[in-house]
């Protein structure tokens, strides 16, 4: 809060007259007080505000006013030496208070009373209440004689907030919210966090407050901590009108519960901003919806202006960021060189990541077509997968399908293992130039009622920033098919089944799901998805294929027999993991890959299955 210069001489003009005034009383001797000269500012002195704000009474603010006389006048301190009768004892008091000032009362010094619940004195030794020494609080002092700053012990764990620079609608809502007294506190929803720390800033300065922001993850968890942080931003409050603004985009679960608790002993307005509700007592909430593509376009082109419209459609359509992260991603282009679309493609990917990282694990997409071998019909299909997720935009936003059905595409991969599913999905993400992130089902889902959601809803709100390819693996532990509903478990098992098909058609990006157990799925799950692909146990002409490819070019080889090799009745994964063990054993005998090789390779992966090579599979190969 910034004030004027006449303000802060005439509030130095009234302390000092208060402090003659005080002074006279503990020193009939001293020289008589200088008469205090009218206020006639709008804004009132700093020590009335002080005693209306923290509703002192008339001696409560006489002994704040005394513990501050002993800080900044030394004439003071020989006053109060005098008044306890001994040269030595050069402090305040709350016996001399007691003997001293007018209207005295005993429970000014209860720990319950304003001058220590909200922190303005300290006593030293609170088992002697009259005898130990009263200090003010240093930030209460400097309140006094008009500083204005943010607590130190705050102003550590405080981030600096954004400019109130938003035009949302949130922004006035949340303002209302504050304004009234029965809602101090709303939970304000929403994905990105520069976004939803703007409309909290451009809420306080609409409501005459100073924003405050700090980090869920840094609230002290224990009891005693976290409530003595809550007194002094309550203290603060008081001395300055604050918003305290709770950040919880990328808490955990005890932050969340640490943040509502400390939320609970402010009186004071206050936002939580979070990616979804916390934990607690119902709250109003405010939900901030993801900015359209439309509304992305907008913003690309201020930022990037020099990037051809198509592209920036296409970013803006792929990726979710909020305003800061695009212009940090454009800086960086700049930074680096000419800004490409390409350029700007992998800077948003790189700012993506670090959100899904925490909760799938990445897979790195190096294959391509010519990798994968499929009958025709399978492959027709990927190709359309990909045409699909790559159209998304223009069928669904720039054609109006989008209210038709959900935005999402989901895919299902089904066969046995080895046959090339997760390779497949591999595939389909390096095509669209998208990262790929695997995400184990049966680690997901929990025992816990709500727990599955929680962890679901951290999966897709992280991926929904980047449009990220997820792959999730195992689906028939989810959406196996269900007897007829007995307990309360089975009931929320399919809540679960329901929440993670709602969060997949409304997913901006593709979903794969794989199984190798495609027999054992719910029909109606199977239903919900717009592709399934089956990826069959490979033939002996798929076989020659793919171990076509499955020694690279800069490999040495010789007199390999393909149509021999595809004897063996092994998967594509096999194949590959056969070969890379006979280019071992090749490497270590100085000699280039050579049948005898592949057959040694192929007993070990044979006895890895638990199977034997039989006659026929080894036909016609060299002895």
């Amino acid at each position: 809060m910034t004030r004027s210069p006449e303000w802060s001489a005439a509030n130095h003009g009234h302390l000092a007259a208060a402090l003659d005034e005080l002074a006279g009383r503990l020193d009939p001797d001293s020289a008589e007080p200088v008469p205090r000269t009218a206020w006639t500012l709008p804004e009132p002195p700093a020590l009335d505000a002080l005693r209306d704000g923290f509703g002192l009474s008339g001696f409560e603010r006489d002994v704040l006013l005394l513990c501050a006389g002993v800080e900044l006048d030394t004439g003071f301190a020989h006053s109060c030496a005098k008044a306890h009768g001994e040269p030595g004892r050069t402090w305040a008091s709350f016996g001399l208070a007691l003997s001293t000032l007018d209207s005295p009362h005993w429970d000014a010094i209860s720990p319950a009373g304003p001058l220590r619940a909200c922190r303005l004195v300290t006593l030293t030794h609170p088992e002697s209440p009259t005898a130990g020494t009263l200090r003010i609080e240093e930030r209460v002092l400097h309140a006094l004689t008009g500083l204005d700053y943010l607590d130190p012990a705050i102003a550590a764990l405080s981030a600096p907030p954004p400019p109130a620079a938003t035009g949302h609608p949130a922004a006035a809502t949340l303002a209302r919210q504050w304004a009234d007294p029965s809602t101090p506190h709303v939970v304000v929803l929403g994905r990105h966090r520069a976004d939803l720390l703007a409309i909290a800033a451009t809420a306080s300065a609409r409501a005459g407050l100073r924003p405050v922001v700090l980090d869920g993850a840094d609230l002290p968890r224990d009891v005693r901590p976290r409530n003595e942080l809550a007194a002094l931003c309550e203290r603060e409050s008081t001395l300055t009108p604050t918003a305290w603004v709770l950040d919880l985009v990328e808490a955990d679960e005890p932050a969340h519960l640490a943040a509502v608790r400390f939320a609970g002993r402010l009186s004071a307005p206050v936002a939580i901003i979070a990616p979804r509700p916390p934990p607690g007592p119902a709250l109003p909430r405010i939900s901030v919806p993801a900015a359209s593509v439309a509304e992305r376009v907008l913003l690309w082109r201020d930022v990037a202006d020099r990037v051809p419209v198509p592209e920036v459609t296409r970013l803006a359509a792929q990726f979710d960021l909020d305003a800061d992260t695009v212009r940090a991603v454009v800086s960086e282009a700049r930074a680096a060189g000419q800004v490409t679309v390409d350029d700007l493609w992998r800077g948003c990917q790189s700012h993506a990541r670090p959100g899904i990282d925490a909760v799938a694990q990445r897979v790195e997409s190096r294959a391509g077509w010519a990798d994968i071998v499929l009958p025709a019909h399978q492959s027709t299909r990927l190709h359309r997968l990909v045409a699909h997720v790559r159209h998304r935009h223009l069928v669904l936003d720039g054609w109006g399908f989008a209210g038709a059905r959900g935005l999402g595409t989901a895919a299902l991969f089904a066969g046995p293992s080895g046959t090339g599913k997760t390779l497949a999905a591999e595939v389909v993400a390096g095509e669209l130039h998208l990262d790929l992130y695997r995400v184990d089902l049966s680690r997901v889902i929990s025992k816990y009622v709500g727990e599955t959601e929680k962890n679901l809803s951290r999966v897709f709100d992280a991926a929904d920033a980047g449009g990220a390819v997820l792959l999730f693996d195992e689906a028939d532990a989810l959406f196996g098919k269900r007897g007829e509903v007995t307990d309360s478990r089975d009931r929320y098992a399919n809540i679960e089944v329901g929440y993670l098909l709602q969060r997949i058609e409304s997913y901006r990006g593709l979903a794969i799901l794989t199984t190798n157990l495609k027999d054992s799925l719910d029909p109606a799950f199977q239903r919900r998805l717009r592709f399934v692909v089956d990826f069959p146990f490979p033939d002996a002409r798929s076989r020659a294929a793919i171990w076509r490819t499955a020694f690279p070019a800069a490999a040495p080889t010789r007199d390999l027999d393909h149509d021999l090799l595809a004897q063996l009745t092994i998967t594509g994964a096999a194949i590959r993991d056969t070969a890379l063990s006979a280019a071992y054993l090749a490497a270590d005998a100085g000699e280039a890959v050579t049948m005898a090789h592949v057959l040694e390779a192929a007993r070990a992966e044979y006895a890895k299955l638990d199977r034997r090579l039989t006659g026929t599979e080894v036909s016609g190969w060299p002895t």
